[in-house]
């Protein structure tokens, strides 16, 4: 039995862990308290007990279980986020060989993830999948993270104008603004300025030359041993999944399940947008191809996107997808393609608006306009810098969620599903990578 549950992939766990702390938190809850008036019951024995001490359970034991996964992968965010975009910048160094072709693929990218956050964005605001759960179990919610609850609304009163939001990209302090920006402190725009800070430095790096080498070591190190922990981090992933939903259901019940599935409803709606009509939309009037030939040429790839949950594992496929079926110069396959697998992670991009929208919803943080202006940009550049490997966006994710008031926590109610939806993003972001180069290529067509 050992051996069988050693031989699980990591994402059955998490939903095992999910549906174990689900099915102990909803039983919990109906044991200790009563159906009729709704409060802690009484009688004598294990129920009175459990209604006594329900609530110190899930606060003061499975929560703080459940925290120490989100602990390891906050610890390792700014370094993350520093070495991915860098690297991600990095690789499009080959922009001032290739001219034209890399101002394409850059501007194309920009429509695409924009879109991409836009339509998630959009739907999330239009059908408040997180309004669904009732006012007393979100008031609860706000009294459990009231600490977090008090910075949202100080964050709040301090919104600043989108034209302060936009001239605060550019940090004047970039360890002052990393220092903050997990916690609020920041006088900037916090994670968001670090990740420009980064994306300059990506780009001084791209220019510099062979004497910029050292540097650009120490980063794909430092890249590397951030994935490290956070591999280490998502290994326990499944208890802190089940602690955690313990933790939520014991104390809001059957809601939060009604809730998060009008939450799946809404992020598979704006993946199947930005699919059929965004991407559409490009290859008729962009690419000059028929969308539905080029879903039958890039079935594979996408299949396999499906299957593997990783962009960077497909890749060698949909290279030869968009040789072979395409019919796409090999240089501009090449070129697109391997870039697109960092930093054309719409797909990534979409999910990570609907999420962040849907927790403040939860967690009743009404976000101004800025702070959303902030989300979008911030999910345009996390899909950049997001790994392509399954859950490779959650790091980046707690971060948008840190930065705009919302408890970080907050991601262990939707990781149990994550994955199912890891795998359709995963296709919007091959898909968008096949159409990029689609795009891109169509000029040295006949």
């Amino acid at each position: 039995m050992t051996s069988d549950s050693k031989s699980l992939p990591l994402h059955t766990k998490i939903l095992l862990g999910l549906l174990i702390g689900t099915v102990l938190g909803l039983a919990a809850r109906g044991i200790a308290i009563s159906p009729v008036d709704g409060v802690a019951t009484s009688g004598g024995g294990f129920r009175e007990w459990l209604g006594a001490n329900l609530e110190f359970i899930a606060t003061h034991i499975a929560e703080p279980v459940g925290k120490i996964f989100l602990r390891l992968i906050m610890m390792m965010v700014i370094p993350l986020v520093v070495s991915a975009l860098a690297l991600g910048v990095l690789e499009l160094g080959d922009v001032r060989r290739l001219g034209i072709v890399g101002l394409r693929t850059l501007l194309y990218t920009l429509i695409l993830s924009g879109s991409a956050v836009a339509i998630g964005v959009g739907l999330t605001n239009f059908f408040q999948p997180g309004s669904t759960l009732p006012p007393e179990q979100r008031e609860l919610l706000s009294e459990r993270y009231g600490a977090k609850a008090a910075q949202a609304v100080a964050q709040r009163k301090q919104a600043k104008n989108i034209r302060d939001t936009l001239l605060d990209l550019i940090p004047e302090n970039p360890l002052q603004e990393a220092v903050g920006a997990l916690d609020g402190s920041s006088k900037g725009n916090g994670m968001l300025a670090v990740m420009f800070f980064s994306l300059f430095l990506g780009a001084a790096l791209a220019v510099t030359g062979p004497v910029a080498d050292p540097l650009v070591k120490v980063l794909e190190g430092l890249f590397a041993v951030s994935m490290t922990v956070i591999g280490w981090a998502m290994r326990i992933a499944p208890y802190g999944v089940a602690c955690l939903l313990f933790a939520i259901t014991s104390q809001i019940g059957f809601e939060i399940l009604k809730t998060l599935g009008w939450f799946v409803a809404t992020a598979l709606g704006g993946m199947l947008l930005q699919f059929l009509v965004v991407y559409s939309t490009m290859l008729w009037f962009v690419a000059k191809r028929s969308p539905r030939q080029f879903v039958t040429d890039t079935s594979d790839a996408l299949i396999t996107a499906f299957g593997t949950s990783s962009s960077n594992a497909t890749l060698p496929t949909a290279l030869r997808v968009a040789e072979e079926n395409l019919k796409l110069p090999k240089e501009i396959s090449q070129f697109v393609l391997t870039i697109g697998s960092t930093a054309n992670q719409n797909g990534t991009a979409l999910y990570e608006g609907v999420v962040v929208l849907f927790l403040a919803q939860v967690f009743g943080v009404d976000l101004t306009m800025s702070q959303q202006v902030v989300v979008v940009l911030m999910s345009v550049l996390a899909g950049v810098g997001t790994a392509g490997v399954p859950g490779g966006s959650i790091p980046l994710i707690v971060i948008v969620l840190q930065s705009v008031g919302v408890p970080g926590e907050g991601i262990g109610i939707i990781l149990g599903i994550d994955r199912l939806l890891d795998m359709c993003r995963t296709v919007l972001n091959v898909g968008g990578d096949l159409v990029l180069a689609a795009c891109v290529g169509r000029p040295n067509k006949s």
